[in-house]
């Protein structure tokens, strides 16, 4: 086998904070498992939570990396493209560009989250993910921002938070769902 097929073979899990509070055990998986900086933070606020982070982390079971710039602005495109950049915090972003970087480096990344919307973004990336808590998304949704006073219909991928015509805050809805 060649260096190539077995990079291309191996797993990897991207873990999110929603696997770790969910009781995700780093040492049941022989895996490569690997998180971003930003989830650290947010673990920061439970101690048991914690304490298992940080023995992973300590262990080598889990690394921590941050992702190139170049992979979060094709993560953040494809957000935008489904309509989900409104709902996906900088912690999110990361998660996804770090899997589309790992793709790209001929990886098989699995994001383990609870989040339907990183979820939906996941499979327009063509990466798979694990949901511990929750069934997981069964179609990938795309969205369409529109204003619930005047019915401005809007891109998905729009930057705006008001309405540009009665300034009013946008909402979202399903555009259109195909299966996965």
């Amino acid at each position: 086998m060649t260096e190539q097929n077995r990079s291309q073979s191996r797993s990897v899990y991207v873990l999110d904070t929603s696997a770790f509070v969910a009781g995700f055990d780093p040492f049941a998986l022989g895996d490569l498992q690997v998180t971003v900086p930003l989830v650290e933070e947010e673990i920061q606020r439970n101690s048991m939570i914690k304490t298992r982070f940080y023995v992973a982390v300590e262990s080598g079971k889990i690394k921590i990396k941050q992702p190139r710039d170049i992979s979060e602005n094709l993560a953040k495109a494809s957000a935008g493209k489904v309509g989900d950049s409104f709902k996906l915090s900088k912690v999110d972003m990361q998660l996804l560009s770090l899997a589309l970087e790992l793709k790209a480096e001929g990886y098989t990344p699995q994001i383990v989250s609870d989040d339907y919307s990183i979820q939906n973004v996941a499979v327009k990336l063509g990466i798979k993910f694990t949901s511990l808590s929750t069934f997981g998304i069964k179609k990938l949704i795309e969205w369409v921002i529109y204003c619930p006073a005047c019915y401005k219909q809007y891109a998905a991928d729009c930057n705006f938070k008001k309405c540009q015509i009665c300034g009013t805050e946008l909402k979202r809805k399903p555009k259109r769902q195909n299966k996965i």
